[in-house]
């Protein structure tokens, strides 16, 4: 028991502090625009959060602060804001490309998810809750708040990456692709072995 709370400890912690340096790197750049895109992400995340535990969608188990509140609000509330930013200051300009920058974020958050779920305590699907409504709801929530970044975000305050790297060949095709591909095959091997 715990060697397990330990690794949960530390993974609750690495999480925390890599999203803290990844926000603050990028909201040194502009305070005030980014630093509303986190807030409000953030908050956005906790609500809901704290709704799908209420309805009984999902738990957490383990907790860093278990007697403050019933959800890691402080991973929830630095985590999704960095995923965010990150999304709003490197998303390519056109749809077309933002498409396979989102699918690479969300693949990775969901194989991040995944595995904290099958060998940690920190998440727990309950009712009527799976894999898909993670996925489903990790779209929707990155998407979103992509448009709202639009509207938060000048153009001058953002990195967006080139659409020629998505070329064949380029290195964002390649990173990507690799992804993708590495992704599905472990999503297929995991959706095989829950049934």
């Amino acid at each position: 028991m715990n060697l397990q709370l330990n690794m949960e400890t530390l993974i609750s912690i690495t999480a925390i502090i890599i999203s803290c340096v990844g926000s603050y790197l990028i909201l040194k750049i502009n305070w005030k625009k980014y630093g509303l895109l986190f807030l409000s992400s953030g908050f956005i995340g906790i609500i809901l959060c704290y709704i799908f535990i209420k309805i009984g969608f999902y738990s957490y188990p383990f907790r860093l602060f278990p007697s403050i509140s019933s959800m890691p609000f402080e991973i929830i509330f630095t985590s999704f804001p960095f995923l965010v930013l990150v999304g709003v200051r490197y998303s390519p300009n056109s749809w077309a490309y933002k498409i396979p920058f989102y699918w690479g974020i969300v693949h990775l958050g969901m194989l991040g998810e995944t595995l904290l779920l099958l060998n940690t305590n920190l998440i727990q699907y309950d009712w009527k809750w799976d894999f898909w409504d993670s996925y489903t709801w990790w779209w929707i929530f990155l998407l979103i708040f992509d448009w709202i970044g639009d509207l938060i975000i000048p153009d001058n305050l953002r990195n967006p990456i080139d659409s020629k790297s998505f070329r064949y060949g380029k290195w964002a095709f390649i990173v990507f692709h690799f992804i993708f591909i590495t992704t599905i095959f472990l999503a297929g091997y995991y959706l095989g072995t829950v049934k």
